[in-house]
């Protein structure tokens, strides 16, 4: 591959996520979207079609690409990743990372020897309302994080659990937003049904307060950072962010009546949209371009697993919440 070449590229597993990863690795001009490959090969012909590529088993199709994008389930990761860097092809997978903490040591250290790029799809990290919430957190002295990521039973096949489902996406952003190790974890759900809330204390102070749930008819995916002088909010799905802040209060005279007004100005910065999927496929391809770290590492991927771990045996050793009807 030299430096003006289109990357050849292709897709493990073309579920429904898989096959969005097909169509935006179509539209990409400075890639070839080599061919898709599924245990469901009508569902790769099918897909293939749709993506003017071709439908190839694994193995002929790890053998025509530089990179390649990893969406089959989660128990297959750590082989289907293996049987990549093997191959010297620079791999994006999935989140989770993998299942087990082991595996996931052992297959950076396979792409740090083959000098491969090894990137997680932790796609929120590439929500534009995200970005733009980096920077104002830069310059904040936050206390408190809360996250909600709410929704209705899914459509489709999942073998992970709500935590590492759903939760794990405002893992990483709690992760990478600070930098910092976590000092305690607590958690609770609802006996028999994917619903959880955890609370995570920071080594640097911040609370984070995470919940996530596949019972709640309500889609929500929001996040609230709270600090001294004001607080920030996010709404993943609009990619839109409101900075609240307290006006000082003010004593009023009304027709001889002294009256109290506080009032909350609200600031919205500008937020250039656009779909984080296609942002992310594109930092991929410009770390394998330019040699450089991907801007989600294994080890990213390898710390938010741990803490699902840690989350999902939190809320095995406490108590079943109960719910009010």
């Amino acid at each position: 591959m030299t430096e003006n070449s289109r990357l050849h590229v292709g897709v493990i597993g073309v579920g429904s996520m898989g096959s969005h990863h097909a169509r935006v690795y179509a539209e990409l001009p400075e890639v070839e979207l080599v061919g898709v490959a599924d245990a469901d090969w009508d569902r790769a012909t099918e897909v293939a079609e749709k993506y003017n590529t071709r439908a190839l088993n694994e193995v002929a199709l790890l053998q025509g690409v530089d990179a390649v994008s990893i969406a089959v389930p989660t128990p297959y990761h750590a082989d289907t990743i293996r049987k990549a860097l093997r191959a010297d092809t620079h791999v994006l997978v999935e989140k989770p990372f993998v299942d087990e903490a082991a595996e996931g040591r052992e297959l950076i250290a396979l792409a740090d020897k083959r000098d491969r790029r090894l990137q997680v799809g932790h796609i929120e990290r590439f929500n534009p309302a995200v970005e733009t919430l980096t920077d104002i957190v830069a310059e904040m002295d936050v206390r408190a994080v809360d996250a909600r990521r709410l929704g209705p039973p899914v459509d489709r096949e999942n073998t992970d659990s709500v935590v590492r489902d759903l939760m794990i996406h405002d893992i990483d952003i709690l992760l990478s937003l600070f930098g910092a190790d976590v000092a305690d974890v607590s958690a609770a759900a609802v006996d028999g049904e994917p619903y959880i809330s955890t609370t995570l204390k920071l080594e640097n102070g911040v609370l984070g307060t995470l919940t996530a749930s596949r019972i709640t008819h309500q889609k929500v995916r929001q996040l609230a950072v709270t600090g001294r002088d004001c607080q920030v909010t996010v709404d993943y799905l609009t990619q839109s962010v409101e900075i609240h802040r307290q006006a000082l209060p003010q004593y009023i005279d009304h027709d001889g009546d002294l009256r109290y007004r506080s009032e909350s100005v609200v600031e919205r910065p500008q937020v250039h949209s656009g779909e984080p999927l296609r942002r992310e496929l594109e930092s991929f391809i410009e770390a394998i371009r330019a040699n450089r770290t991907p801007a989600v590492t294994g080890d990213d991927g390898l710390r938010a697993l741990e803490l699902t771990r840690l989350i999902e045996d939190e809320t095995e050793r406490r108590p079943a919440a109960v719910v009010d009807s």
